[in-house]
């Protein structure tokens, strides 16, 4: 009992998601993966960088 209601719960999340217009700034979402990707990628390059395994 009750697994309708959380069923339909979840259909009217889903459909909300689905055709809600979304104001994304895409540009601004470019910038902080780009900035957290360059980060990364330099640790990974920097073999001075400590790596889990040289713990």
């Amino acid at each position: 009992m009750g697994r309708g209601r959380a069923k339909a719960k979840q259909a009217k999340v889903a459909r909300q998601l689905k055709y809600s217009s979304h104001d994304l700034d895409l540009d601004r979402l470019r910038e902080e993966l780009t900035t957290s990707t360059d980060h990364r990628v330099d640790d990974e390059l920097d073999p001075r960088a400590e790596s889990s395994a040289d713990r």
